[in-house]
């Protein structure tokens, strides 16, 4: 089987990783990719967006399978693409046609969508330009702190929480009238701001049918004890130990069921991943996002603690038949941290080389084996020049470990990421700290 998946990060990487543990043998693309991923398979020179250019290489290389990893494509319609493309209606895509896609691309779509079929969320209201006046004296009359959002995507940038009323209505105007976020932020969400711990939820649909995969708590801020500003994530860990199974039980029955209830009660065709950012408050599940996609840096987290045949249950999600399969998950822990550029996520400098130290003594990484322990290093903001790889972006790659426990996982993360140098090289020690005596 042919597979190219699209994107460039550490989700990527691990997405080949895990598909390369198949049972069938399959030959992988990946579009960019990055110099991890050369590793397992061949990086094409395509941009993820040009659909004619992706489908035409599809039909080139007889692909069956596109597995996308980054929001932007399903927001823009790649499913929709082919799937009105004869010659590619048969390609499997891992991702909902534009319409589901609205869950991730639009947060005003996604909140009436709550609303409508009584999904918990936190209380919200939205305003455009034409109701800015309006907008200002909801702001000012709203409790503290209050939370911005802009309607579209916006890199992971568009979520604002103000501490004050005068912070908040410049953050509300330089959205609007500025244009802060471009058109991302055409219309803005104002929410209120729910109180509690944050988890990610994993599904797998066919659109009736779910299978639901480990759930991660990933760590957003840049410093040590979650400080500073936010970042796309610089580490994770899985189980989330306040994930009873109790609380999981209400995440089902008041948040998936009736989600998926909706898409099709809205004759919305969706079939793929749905990722789920809850927050639970006093031992309640509220939905903060969806995203139509899987997650980065959880995604190196819960691949290590799934134990099926990824392809085989990307089959199933295409041919309705999830129903039939069953789930599978290790008991142990996983967890994954990020070596980041310095100056993220702020200005950085790209083209530093990275020495791998620990690949020069193997002796010392015990690496994941079939006995499902150990650690693997995936590559995110990487570039093979020549003999050297290069760092090339921000959050630059990851440590990720699975263990009898969450402690041993984080230590072999950390020893790894000891024996990895490039100038200006961060990471969080103190991922999972909350969960660790």
């Amino acid at each position: 089987m042919k597979i190219l998946i699209i994107g460039a990060g550490a989700r990527e990487h691990a997405i080949c990783w895990k598909i390369c543990q198949s049972s069938s043998t399959h030959t992988l693309f990946i579009a960019p990719g990055n110099a991890g991923t050369a590793l397992l398979g061949e990086n094409v020179l395509l941009d993820p967006l040009d659909f004619n250019k992706v489908g035409q290489f599809c039909l080139e290389q007889n692909i069956e399978l596109v597995f996308v990893g980054p929001e932007e494509p399903l927001v823009l319609g790649i499913y929709d693409h082919f799937k009105s493309t004869k010659e590619l209606q048969n390609i499997i895509i891992t991702g909902p046609g534009k319409e589901g896609a609205q869950l991730e691309g639009s947060k005003s779509f996604a909140k009436k969508f709550m609303k409508k079929y009584g999904i918990p969320t936190a209380a919200f209201a939205e305003f455009h330009s034409a109701s800015f006046d309006e907008g200002c004296a909801y702001i000012q009359s709203h409790s503290l702190p209050i939370v911005l959002k802009a309607d579209g995507l916006a890199a992971g940038k568009g979520v604002l929480i103000c501490t004050t009323h005068n912070e908040a209505i410049n953050e509300f105007s330089s959205i609007l009238k500025d244009k802060k976020f471009g058109d991302a932020g055409n219309k803005v969400v104002v929410e209120e701001f729910l109180t509690g711990v944050e988890l990610s939820v994993f599904l797998l649909t066919d659109g009736t049918n779910y299978l639901l995969l480990p759930e991660a708590k990933d760590y957003k801020k840049i410093g040590q004890q979650d400080t500073g500003p936010n970042t796309g994530g610089m580490g994770a860990i899985s189980p989330v130990p306040f994930a009873t199974e109790h609380f999981m039980l209400k995440v089902k029955e008041k948040i998936i069921v009736p989600t998926l209830s909706g898409l099709r009660t809205e004759n919305i065709e969706y079939s793929g991943f749905i990722f789920l950012g809850l927050i639970k408050v006093n031992d309640e599940p509220f939905v903060i996002e969806y995203n139509c996609r899987l997650g980065d840096p959880e995604t190196e987290t819960i691949l290590l603690r799934l134990k099926n045949d990824l392809v085989q249950l990307l089959k199933g999600m295409a041919t309705g038949n999830l129903a039939e399969q069953e789930i599978m998950i290790d008991k142990k822990s996983a967890a994954t941290i990020v070596a980041v550029s310095g100056g993220y996520p702020g200005h950085i400098e790209k083209g530093k080389q990275i020495d791998f130290n620990y690949l020069e003594n193997p002796q010392a990484i015990k690496h994941i084996d079939e006995a499902g322990g150990g650690v693997t290093v995936f590559h995110a903001a990487t570039i093979q020049k020549n003999t050297e790889v290069l760092t090339n972006g921000g959050r630059v790659l990851t440590a990720s470990a699975l263990s009898d426990s969450l402690p041993e996982a984080l230590e072999l993360c950390i020893e790894t990421l000891s024996q990895i140098h490039f100038e200006g090289m961060y990471y969080r020690p103190d991922i999972g700290y909350e969960f660790v005596d």
